[in-house]
């Protein structure tokens, strides 16, 4: 595996877990040339997941296109890395469950699922987030969605 740091082939793997839903491994790898440690997964490759988009194309379903959405809205919010990452691998993981056999979704679904554990990490970031996917066009919407936010904390709490 390919250092993210310096870009070095080798590394040796200091731990390894199976992943919590088991259907994964989690590795942690340390950089034999810089001493960089970091965590890579493996899991089992099934065929292509196929994104039905709301005006009714078909694309293959890409992980980095919902990666780069969370990734806006996180800017400038304290967020670990091992948070974000543990975010992106349940969404995809999520994903892949609800494309099933017929590994189809449409983009709705891997929208509310991404909202879901975004709703979970940072209520900031969720905003940020329905705000363009669920294409707020006033005030009221906002107002409406952080209510929601600071209703769910109340009830939290009691």
């Amino acid at each position: 595996m390919k250092c993210p740091r310096c870009g070095c082939q080798t590394d040796r793997v200091v731990e390894s877990r199976p992943g919590k839903d088991g259907s994964s491994i989690r590795r942690r790898r340390e950089c034999t040339e810089c001493g960089f440690r970091f965590t890579s997964y493996e899991r089992v490759e099934l065929k292509p997941i196929i994104v039905i988009k709301k005006n009714g194309k078909h694309q293959p379903f890409d992980i980095n296109k919902v990666e780069h959405g969370i990734r806006v809205c996180t800017e400038k919010i304290n967020i670990s890395p091992e948070d974000f990452e543990r975010t992106m691998f349940n969404i995809e993981n999520r994903v892949n469950e609800l494309a099933g056999p017929k590994r189809t979704i449409t983009s709705e679904m891997i929208g509310e699922e991404a909202l879901k554990e975004l709703y979970k990490l940072n209520p900031v970031a969720y905003v940020r987030f329905a705000a363009v996917y669920r294409a707020f066009d006033d005030v009221k919407q906002f107002i409406s969605e952080i209510e929601k936010i600071a209703k769910d904390a109340n009830e939290e709490k009691r």
